[in-house]
């Protein structure tokens, strides 16, 4: 099949390169509109069939107030606020601002019975006016925050003494901040991608086709993103991941498919052979590759949560994007180029082949040298690796709000100063809806208020008041900001009380536990579908079991140490990243997905070299450390380059996503070195002959679905496997 694709592409190679260029306008054309249609906010996070939501739209349809939308004026006072004393000027002038937005549904200030005191300061001289708000949309929230904001800036009483706050403020500038991040990234990454690409291809043809793979895919995953909300709740965030993981799969596979390209030019074909082997060969292991990254990411798609389940689609359709050019688009190029595809490097660059056979024959004699002493190895890289993850023991988790936000803005400013300068305020209450069906008993309501009040944790309670004629609310302040460990502590006590009626739980706080327990509840499927796809694809790769069993225990090791990696330079605050109460809990989530996904990435490029060895009549050990000589340098400058655009999201302002760029690449670099170079050559020493087994009848089953073309395919016989000795080499990567 791959044969006969590759003949046909380079037969058509024109055809195909122009139905390429009109895919692609029509993609850019239809999916530049993406933006427009994306999500952000706290919904987002929700289980749609939670008690936490059924909670809130039972409170939007009797009140028409949304709990997870809101503005918060922090107003400086130039005079001490008393509890029951006038509002001053600047305060009566916040509340007149918000009662004159039409989306603004309540106001309440220190003066009101919600709140009370606690919206004072503790040094009396700065108070918050809050303006609960009906249902908005994302596009509403942005042209509402940009009118208060000019409001604010034109009022003399505002215009030095107040800052916009609050949660629909918080929504608009992370999508604010994230979209200036991810185009900085963009700016930051494509220049220095460009020049790694040139130093590994030693040419700026060679480096400048995987680049353009990258920006095709790129535009191809904004078109099926544009697609997809037609279906479904797609948020902002899955633009940052299909940006970082487009680009960085991209080059994967163009460095893949180029190098192989390379390699049989050089050993003497004429193009249209070459190409039918490259993809033959190589774009085999690509569309293994691209299979196991989008199962990893689509296990995401096992969770409720619109956020996650639409970082997983995006994924998914980000991954065979990336595929698509790679297997179709990039060898109808090389099909083109030809030789041409070394054009533009200087000439003292261009490599012979026995510095080539040198930049191998150092990966084996390291391979070599590992699998003498395979038992040692395997301790050393597998002790080193739990160290790094040592840290997950103390792991804590955190939701998003608007402390997450920088200083710069002032969503994030009005939220560390209520963290900093007020005692308890009430802006994220904790909301109790009690389903009475008519028929309640005001005293068993009043004692249940009471009993809550009587919660440790719990500041103040409001008399129950009645939603509609089915429905009652009791509100309740909680101590402490909303996410942090008293507050929490208090909802899960509250929530274990006996109520009278059955009551479902939101606000803040509530809604992060409830988030919390959702995603402990779609675990188990989503590690299922991740482990039952990854072990299927790779046993069809491989025609082996216990293969693709290792590949989970490497993956789990690799994933551990990035999380472990994570909480010791964000939660505990090292390499000068300030300390967080938390990982954002979903992150982890993510940053498990990509690096299961792109290790077993990894291993299938290993894995495809060392069949051809051994279809070639290598022993297992040469074959180990022919395959490790023929990708090491592939896998290592796929993984630096990888770790680019990757890497430079975590230059954002926003910590959620520093956590998701950093700890992807964390991830990336240590599998492509600690456990691809020592781990791997080590096990599969150790294992050795038994690395290929599986039953009998699995055997049949695999010859029978995959005959193995191996040998068919192979380039060049085999030499050999001494540490000098190579195939002639090609024109190849470092």
């Amino acid at each position: 099949m791959f044969s006969a694709l590759g003949s046909a592409l380079h037969r058509r190679r024109i055809a195909v390169l122009l139905l390429a260029l009109v895919v692609t306008v029509l993609a850019t054309a239809y999916g530049g509109s993406v933006s427009e249609k994306l999500t952000n906010g706290l919904s987002d996070y929700d289980d749609p069939g939670g008690g936490n939501v059924v909670a809130r739209e039972t409170i939007v349809r009797a009140t028409g107030i949304d709990s997870q939308q809101g503005y918060v004026l922090l107003v400086r006072t130039g005079e001490r606020v008393e509890p029951g004393s006038a509002p001053p000027e600047a305060v009566a002038a916040a509340g007149e601002l918000l009662r004159s937005r039409p989306e603004v549904k309540e106001v309440f200030d220190y003066s009101s019975e919600l709140g009370g005191p606690a919206l004072i300061s503790r040094d009396g001289r700065s108070t918050v006016v809050v303006g609960a708000v009906r249902p908005i949309t994302d596009k509403q929230a942005v042209a509402a925050e940009e009118a208060l904001q000019k409001a604010i800036a034109e009022d003399p009483a505002l215009r030095d003494s107040a800052s916009l706050g609050g949660a629909t403020p918080g929504h608009v500038q992370v999508g604010e901040i994230s979209d200036e991040d991810v185009s900085n990234a963009e700016l930051i990454a494509f220049p220095i991608v460009l020049v790694v690409l040139f130093l590994v291809f030693r040419g700026l043809v060679a480096a400048l086709v995987p680049l353009l793979g990258g920006i095709v895919s790129l535009l191809l995953t904004m078109a099926g993103l544009r697609l997809t909300t037609d279906f479904m709740t797609v948020s902002a965030g899955a633009m940052s991941l299909a940006f970082a993981l487009g680009l960085g799969l991209s080059i994967d596979f163009g460095l893949l498919i180029v190098s192989r390209f390379r390699e049989e030019v050089a050993a003497g074909g004429d193009r249209g052979d070459a190409i039918r082997r490259t993809v033959a060969t190589a774009g085999r292991t690509v569309l293994f590759s691209a299979l196991t990254v989008a199962a990893a990411l689509a296990a995401l798609t096992a969770f409720p949560h619109p956020y996650l389940r639409s970082m997983g689609v995006a994924g998914v359709i980000t991954v065979l994007s990336a595929a698509l050019f790679a297997l179709v688009g990039l060898p109808a190029l090389l099909a083109v180029l030809g030789h041409r595809i070394n054009a533009l490097a200087p000439r003292r660059w261009q490599r012979s082949a026995g510095a080539s056979a040198a930049t191998e024959g150092r990966w084996h004699r390291m391979a070599s040298a590992v699998m003498r002493r395979p038992g040692m190895f395997a301790v050393v890289a597998t002790g080193v690796l739990l160290l790094i993850a040592s840290p997950l023991a103390g792991v804590r988790f955190t939701g998003v709000d608007p402390s997450l936000l920088p200083q710069e803005t002032t969503a994030g400013r009005v939220a560390a100063v209520l963290d900093r300068e007020f005692a308890e305020p009430a802006t994220a209450p904790l909301q109790i809806v009690l389903r009475t069906d008519g028929a309640e008993d005001r005293a068993r309501l009043g004692s249940f208020a009471e009993r809550i009040g009587k919660v440790p944790g719990v500041e103040s309670v409001a008399a129950p008041f009645e939603l509609d004629g089915k429905h009652w609310e009791i509100d309740a302040v909680l101590a402490g900001s909303p996410l942090d460990d008293r507050a929490l502590d208090a909802v899960e006590r509250v929530r274990d009380l006996t109520a009278p009626y059955p009551a479902n739980h939101t606000g803040m706080t509530a809604d992060f536990l409830a988030q919390r327990e959702s995603i402990g509840d779609s675990l188990p499927l989503a590690g299922g579908i991740l482990a039952g796809v990854t072990l299927l694809l790779l046993f069809a790769f491989s025609g082996a079991i216990v293969l693709p069993l290792m590949a989970l225990v490497m993956n789990t090791l690799t994933t551990g140490a990035a999380f472990g990696f994570l909480v010791w330079v964000f939660q505990d605050g090292n390499l000068g990243f300030s300390a967080q109460s938390g990982l954002e809990a979903t992150t982890p989530l993510l940053v498990f997905a990509l690096a299961f996904g792109l290790s077993t990435d990894y291993n299938v490029f290993l894995l495809s070299r060392i069949k051809e060895a051994r279809a070639l009549g290598m022993d297992e050990r040469a074959a180990v450390a022919h395959g490790l000589s023929r990708t090491g340098s592939i896998v290592t400058s796929a993984a630096v380059l990888f770790c680019v655009p990757v890497g430079a999201l975590a230059a954002s302002r926003l910590v959620f996503i520093q956590e998701l760029g950093l700890g992807a690449a964390f991830a990336v670099l240590i599998d492509a070195t600690l456990v691809r170079a020592l781990l791997v050559p080590s096990l599969m020493a150790l294992l050795g002959a038994a690395n290929w087994w599986a039953p009998a009848p699995l055997r049949r089953l695999h010859r029978s679905v995959f005959p193995d073309r191996s040998k068919a395919a192979a380039p060049v016989p085999v030499p050999d496997s001494g540490p000098a000795s190579h195939e002639k080499a090609p024109e190849p990567v470092a």
